[in-house]
């Protein structure tokens, strides 16, 4: 059994403890990972904020990338001293979802990752969040979870891979399939908004729209390909892709926030014809609410992505080495790197919208 120091998120709202827990050794079919960074993801603060419900007290962290460090019985993916990217929907590779080629959709795998038990404080479980929990320096994990990486990748760029950049890229990529010369609104800058543009740019889309409130993350969204920026707090979006769009609307439109009403928003900058991707995630109680005549009259979609429609075993590899290219910007992404003493600093950093992305390394 080993000690780890981890981020445990205790109570809603309530600040985030740093304390030493204990890590259970892995059973059949898992892994232990000495984690070498993890992301600091959005997804991590609606656990905080309690917009996405956790078991709690819960270990935080899901964006990761480490080293094995042991390996239970059975496993045959990944052996001691094996870098790896964490996969926060490891598929079970038996169930409906896997046979049709959807493992990110995949549901046991998940739902036994958040049974495991991993973490235990004075003897009391304490649960990991995405059943990863990253914030930690060592996790066990599903075999599954652990995609193999080469050794000479830096694992605070890895780590980056593991949620933010596959869910970015993916959603282009994989979920709206976007074309060379189609045009992309992106409605939110932030760290997963920056790879739906870095997606748009890989895929030849044009012209490429930003929007947000913020003028820093604006001025992020153009370092990373956008080719127009609408600051939403004193130009109205819609307006402003319609403009952009010779007021036909934009083939493709990513919601990349988590609020209704900015989906809302994206749908309705959508020409005829045009699909809005939702990739942020709304509280669990928000509905969404959209003109129902678009949908026959318009033909207007409105789909969700969740993790990219990725194929993390085939996905990882390629975005590496899309990164080794120099066509894919991860070193760029981490304004700041943290270690897990200054985590709340590092939530604070991206609740303000100071970095495009923050890591703690271990």
């Amino acid at each position: 059994m080993a000690s780890a120091q981890a981020a445990v998120l205790n109570a809603v709202r309530e600040p985030l403890s740093v304390e030493p827990l204990a890590v259970r050794d892995p059973r059949d079919g898992e892994v232990l990972v000495r984690l070498g960074a993890s992301g600091v993801c959005h997804s991590d603060l609606h656990a905080i904020t309690g917009d996405l419900p956790m078991p709690l007290p819960c270990v935080l962290g899901h964006e990761g990338a480490g080293v094995v460090e042991k390996v239970g019985a059975g496993v045959q993916r990944v052996k001691p001293k094996d870098h790896v990217v964490l996969n926060w929907v490891p598929f079970c590779g038996s169930c409906w979802y896997c046979n049709s080629g959807n493992a990110y959709l995949c549901e046991m795998g998940y739902v036994k990752a958040m049974t495991a038990e991993v973490f235990h404080r004075n003897g009391t479980s304490i649960s990991q969040f995405a059943g990863i929990g990253s914030m930690a320096e060592f996790t066990v994990v599903a075999e599954n979870a652990c995609i193999p990486i080469d050794a000479d990748v830096p694992l605070d760029r890895a780590c980056l891979i593991g949620c933010g950049v596959m869910t970015g890229v993916g959603a282009v990529i994989n979920t709206a399939r976007v074309q060379p010369g189609q045009s992309v609104a992106v409605f939110g800058a932030g760290g997963v908004g920056l790879n739906v543009i870095q997606g748009a740019v890989l895929a030849g889309a044009n012209p490429i729209i930003a929007i947000d409130l913020n003028e820093r993350k604006l001025g992020f969204a153009k370092q990373f390909g956008a080719t127009h920026t609408v600051n939403a707090g004193s130009t109205d979006p819609v307006t402003a892709v319609l403009d952009l769009t010779g007021m036909r609307g934009a083939d493709y439109a990513f919601e990349v926030i988590g609020r209704p009403e900015v989906v809302t928003q994206a749908f309705m900058a959508i020409r005829r014809g045009g699909k809005a991707v939702v990739i942020g995630v709304p509280p669990a109680t928000d509905m969404v609410s959209v003109p129902g005549v678009l949908l026959p009259l318009a033909e207007k979609s409105l789909v969700g992505s969740l993790y990219g429609s990725a194929n993390m075993a085939r996905d990882v590899p390629r975005l590496i080495d899309l990164y080794r290219a120099g066509k894919l910007k991860l070193d760029e992404l981490i304004t700041r790197r943290y270690k897990i003493a200054q985590v709340s600093e590092a939530f604070t950093a991206m609740e303000k919208g100071e970095v495009a992305r923050g890591v703690i390394t271990f």
